[in-house]
């Protein structure tokens, strides 16, 4: 990037996602009732929601409407000056920009700017929100699988190297790869002590992959897909629990009412430190997705959230000269051969 630009807005974390669906009703079952996250309002459509560990208004937004989309994603910045920041930052990379004012965007959120970044998605930067009562400890509200708070987007970008660009501009660390001599196929990206606020997956894009939602013990991964498997709702379950390879989280993946993708997981680790090093796993490794080399199935791949731009339309996608799933590690794909002792 040129370094004649305005400075880059002092991004905390990611915060929120804003997804659209077409049946509120059918959403919250889906999102309170059985991954039990706590509805902090629910009004005119749109209903928001928060983990035990949130202290914010909400870290997901649901809301209605005629396709399934994500509407944006949301960086919380370090003080109202950042706000103009990031407005004045994006405006000058050429990206459509829209200042938001408090009450007219989001509910709880304050002054916001929304962007279409560079990647194609919709991305808001908001330093004020409302509170929410501390349920930290409010075990008797705990449900479900009892997520704490939202963690990271993954988000499918045709151009790996680009995003990672992108965001080493906005100042994110990058906690691990997946490469190999030629190419970058992945990467995890942070701006809180984790191991990523957002993460690349290579593919057709802009679109959504996933969001993920941490949750304190891996007893509560297994828990979610018994409750669904109770409910005779198991087809909502789309793969794992596993363990990955990258970023050491047990996890399992989900899929809502409209197809929006959820990871809850738990154990990944810290990355505070200022020599932290970049882990870079070779394509060919089979336990990168899953560290005990159970296959990836080809929806997780190939499936994902059309994004909307700031006018609500669906923005085209782009299709990606890379395809991590069609590496090829063993005779049949599957894994590489081990001896068993």
């Amino acid at each position: 990037m040129s370094g004649d630009l305005p400075p880059a807005p002092d991004v905390v974390r990611s915060s929120y996602a804003e997804l659209v669906v077409t049946d509120l009703a059918r959403a919250r079952w889906f999102w309170v009732e059985v991954l039990g996250l706590h509805a902090e309002s629910d009004r005119d459509g749109v209903l928001c929601l928060r983990g035990t560990d949130e202290l914010t208004h909400h870290n997901v937004v649901l809301r209605e409407g005629p396709a399934a989309a994500l509407s944006h994603l949301a960086y919380r910045v370090r003080t109202p000056a950042d706000v103009d920041r990031a407005e004045a930052h994006f405006a000058a990379l050429g990206c459509p920009t829209r200042r938001i004012p408090a009450g007219s965007g989001t509910p709880g959120v304050g002054d916001a700017v929304r962007v279409i970044d560079p990647l194609g998605f919709p991305v808001e930067f908001y330093y004020a929100i409302e509170r929410g009562e501390r349920l930290i400890q409010r075990y008797d509200l705990h449900r479900g699988a009892a997520i704490a708070r939202l963690d990271h987007f993954n988000i499918v970008v045709p151009d790996i190297d680009a995003a990672y660009g992108h965001y080493r501009g906005l100042g994110f660390g990058c906690s691990e790869t997946i490469e190999d001599e030629h190419e970058m196929y992945a990467a995890w990206m942070y701006r809180k002590q984790t191991v990523h606020d957002v993460a690349f997956t290579g593919g057709a894009g802009p679109r959504l992959h996933h969001l993920g939602l941490a949750t304190h013990e891996s007893h509560q991964v297994l828990h979610i897909a018994d409750i669904l498997g109770s409910l005779h709702a198991e087809n909502h379950i789309e793969r794992g629990p596993g363990r990955h390879g990258v970023s050491n989280a047990f996890y399992v993946y989900l899929r809502d009412p409209d197809g929006h993708r959820i990871e809850v997981y738990t154990s990944d680790y810290y990355t505070g430190d200022p020599d932290h090093e970049t882990f870079r796993w070779d394509v060919n490794d089979d336990r990168r997705r899953d560290y005990w080399g159970n296959a990836v199935i080809e929806s997780w791949y190939k499936e994902a959230t059309p994004v909307l731009d700031l006018d609500g339309r669906i923005a085209p996608i782009e299709e990606s000269r890379i395809d991590e799933s069609a590496i090829r590690v063993g005779a049949d794909g599957l894994g590489s051969p081990r001896e068993v002792r």
